[in-house]
């Protein structure tokens, strides 16, 4: 177990989220106040190894599910004021169990902050992991489906007064749909509480440590700042991975379609780079990207935008004119297997391309 004990624990976890978010996973400046708050409350977060939970723990999974598009508000007046808080009730209802434990869905500046501060709320551990080693846009990207777990039942609610139990569904599309449909109706987002796991299920499921890398890669940007070092450099040998692309934000475009932020960005390239330009796809996150027009890094691998000193840009404050560094780096293995590309690989996105893993692509363009 290790503990956040104050803000600069937080802002360095929030920090290495957020880079591991690809340009999703939520504002990480209301992450970062989720976490003050909770760090009020208890006056530290505990984060445990699957292996500290009891054997009989039972172990579920907030977050919210909605559009993350800039201005995005809430279609009717305010009547729960803490969703999250009230879907975690219900789903405690329903089980007719207490909950051990919380874990992340994602990695994210605020989808991971959110169990952070339910945890917080319940007086419960949060698990060191998550159940995708990245942020991505839909439900289907999750580890549990990997191994036909179920995410049901679960708990939704809007902030706008609606509270919904689906105890079963009938597939993962479908669950999609009405988490999503739900989030719609609100106007911003839904709030989640699903997958209610044993520990059996969790130790296949649960992508490890990815809360105490995060709070590594945060912390590491941060020193290197301090000591006048490169902390680009410092994300790429943290994660071992890769600079990919370097240059400046010439063309953004987006659009909020059906609570997803779908967009294209092009760089134009500076330095060893000038005179190419990468490209990205987006839904919520980067997801797929080529150098002129070849692929450099396809699903589920990771994309990320950061700046010279090492601060990640999302998806919704990301402007043209912006001078970015593009890194990449290698999703947990079990998004690599077949059920795991057939969730996350290109083709689920709709790209005519079978997956080929970051590290050859990078070698095929001589990085």
């Amino acid at each position: 177990m290790f503990s956040l004990k104050d803000k600069r624990d937080l802002e360095y976890l929030v920090l290495g989220t957020t880079i591991l978010g690809t340009g999703g996973g939520g504002d990480p400046k209301e992450g970062l106040k989720l976490l003050e708050e909770a760090l009020s409350i208890r006056g530290r977060i505990d984060v445990v190894q699957l292996e500290e939970l009891d054997k009989d723990s039972i172990i579920v999974v907030p977050y919210f599910v909605g559009t993350i598009a800039p201005g995005a508000k809430t279609k009717k007046p305010v009547k729960i004021s803490e969703p999250i808080k009230k879907a975690f009730d219900e789903m405690e209802k329903h089980l007719g169990k207490k909950i051990t434990a919380v874990l992340a869905s994602e990695i994210g500046g605020l989808n991971t902050a959110v169990p952070l501060y339910v945890g917080a709320k319940m007086g419960l551990p949060v698990v060191d992991g998550d159940l995708l080693g990245r942020a991505a846009p839909e439900l289907h990207q999750c580890t549990v489906h990997i191994y036909d777990i179920p995410m049901y039942p679960a708990v939704i609610v809007t902030s706008t007064g609606n509270v919904v139990l689906v105890k079963e569904y009938s597939d993962i599309d479908d669950y999609e749909a009405i988490a999503r449909y739900l989030s719609v109706l609100d106007g911003k987002s839904a709030a989640v509480v699903d997958t209610p796991l044993t520990i059996d299920k969790a130790s296949k499921a649960v992508v490890k440590n990815t809360i105490s890398l995060s709070y590594k890669l945060g912390k590491r940007v941060y020193e290197t700042r301090e000591k006048g070092e490169d902390p680009v450099k410092a994300i790429v040998e943290v994660l071992n991975g890769w600079k990919i692309f370097e240059g400046v934000v010439d063309k953004y475009n987006w659009r909020d379609e059906g609570g997803f932020l779908l967009g294209e960005v092009e760089v134009k390239g500076t330095g060893k780079w000038s005179n190419h330009v990468l490209r990205t796809w987006i839904k919520n996150e980067h997801i797929m990207a080529w150098i002129d027009d070849k692929p450099i890094v396809m699903p589920p691998d990771l994309i990320m935008f950061v700046l010279d000193d090492g601060e990640p840009v999302t998806n919704t404050e990301l402007r043209e004119g912006y001078k970015v560094n593009v890194l990449a780096a290698k999703a947990p293995e079990m998004w690599r297997t077949p059920k795991g590309l057939e969730l996350f690989g290109p083709r689920h996105f709709g790209f005519d391309y079978d997956y080929v893993p970051v590290e050859e692509l990078v070698k095929r363009h001589g990085i």
